[in-house]
């Protein structure tokens, strides 16, 4: 499977095509309004949430709520567009008109590098494509992805663990599916409730000095298999695969899977996790450090990833940079932004892990239909509990 996506962040709209799904799956169209929903949701978001409400247009490769086997293409609208059809006109010139391009690049953004790189005059070229708008075509195709994911009782979950300073417990596979809602509730997405209050503080002290915040969000799957990926070949270890997927997401720079450079602090004895055996259950392990994932694998247990996110660079506090007209110096400035987007980024970041797991369940079990895949699930799980 893989897919494709397009659009700018004032464009039209954004549009993603999948290609490889295999026939008969189930979509629901409210289902995937909701995870666009939910990706626009969490204290600290800017303006941009109050215009857009996100919707999916689906364009092909869907009859009556079930997939063809042929690509689906989703369209989300982007309503914002009607106030700038003038500047972002795909015809014309821009030079009859008085529009002023953009040539002033902010710090921590696509925009200097973006414009060298390409030779683009108009920093506006790369800011359209760059812009974590772009999340929500990714979040419309990690719905799908869920989708077929729950065909086979996996599920995935996320949930905000730190933000700035403000660092909450870590919670267990089993604490967080038990007690989801308090996840889903929380305006930060944190189950601890005494937590989330000093993380809206803290928000909301950055907002008031012009500031941004990051923050840490874990994503866990549940349900998986063993042996999803594989150790024959460094591109198909599904921990890279991961790794790689979260680390594309906008602001995001660091991810590590179960307990990541924590274990590297920690002698072997007190990292590997033990393998056990009981007739009727099959191997397992009574700890799970090693985060779902041995030698590029899945392993049984559930999958547990850890991502770090800046703070948006995005500041109503000025920083410095240079005009690339005439390499003057300038105080950065911005008309809206986020205080904090970690609770949203952890949206994304669950549409992203289950659009991995789904292209490896699909490699693993293969199937133009939903229910040939399903078959050779079950054959391979009865192997399984032969062993």
């Amino acid at each position: 499977m893989r897919f494709l996506t397009a659009g700018e962040s004032h464009g039209p709209g954004l549009t993603a095509i999948i290609e490889g799904l295999p026939a008969n799956l189930f979509v629901s169209e409210k289902k995937l309004n909701h995870e666009l929903h939910r990706r626009q949701q969490g204290y600290g978001r800017g303006g941009r949430m109050q215009i857009e409400k996100d919707k999916v247009e689906v364009l092909s490769g869907l009859r009556f709520g079930k997939t063809l086997g042929s690509p689906l293409t989703l369209h989300i609208t982007n309503r914002d567009y009607a106030n700038w059809r003038e500047q972002m006109a795909p015809f014309g010139d821009l030079d009859t008109t008085e529009i002023k391009p953009v040539t002033k690049p902010r710090p921590g953004h696509a925009d200097l590098t973006g414009a060298l790189k390409y030779e683009l005059e108009d920093i506006r070229n790369v800011l359209e494509r760059a812009s974590a708008r772009e999340t929500a075509a990714r979040v419309a195709v990690g719905a799908v992805a869920k989708e077929l994911l729950a065909a086979f009782n996996i599920q995935i979950y996320s949930y905000v663990q730190a933000i700035g300073e403000v660092r909450a417990m870590p919670v267990s596979p089993q604490d967080l599916a038990a007690n989801y809602a308090s996840v889903e509730n929380s305006p930060v997405r944190c189950p601890d409730a005494a937590s989330a209050q000093k993380m809206m503080l803290a928000i909301d002290e950055a907002k008031a000095k012009g500031d941004s915040l990051g923050g840490v969000f874990t994503v866990v799957a549940v349900g998986l298999p063993p042996g999803l990926g594989s150790y024959v070949h460094w591109d198909r270890k599904l921990d890279a695969r991961l790794a790689a997927a979260l680390m594309s997401i906008q602001a995001v720079k660091g991810v590590e899977i179960g307990d990541g450079f924590q274990a590297a602090a920690h002698p072997g004895s007190l990292v590997h996790d033990e393998i056990f055996y009981e007739t009727g259950k099959g191997y397992f392990r009574r700890t799970n450090r090693a985060g779902g994932l041995e030698g590029g694998m899945t392993n049984g247990e559930p999958v547990i990833c850890r991502v770090a996110m800046k703070p948006i660079p995005t500041l109503y506090k000025p920083l410095a940079s240079v005009n690339m007209e005439d390499h003057t110096p300038f105080a950065a400035t911005v008309e809206r932004s986020d205080a904090c987007a970690v609770p949203a980024a952890a949206i994304v970041g669950e549409a992203a892990v289950a659009w991995e797991l789904a292209v490896a369940l699909q490699e693993k079990f293969g199937g133009d239909s939903l229910e040939e895949m399903l078959a050779n699930y079950r054959a391979y799980c009865r192997r399984l509990a032969a062993r």
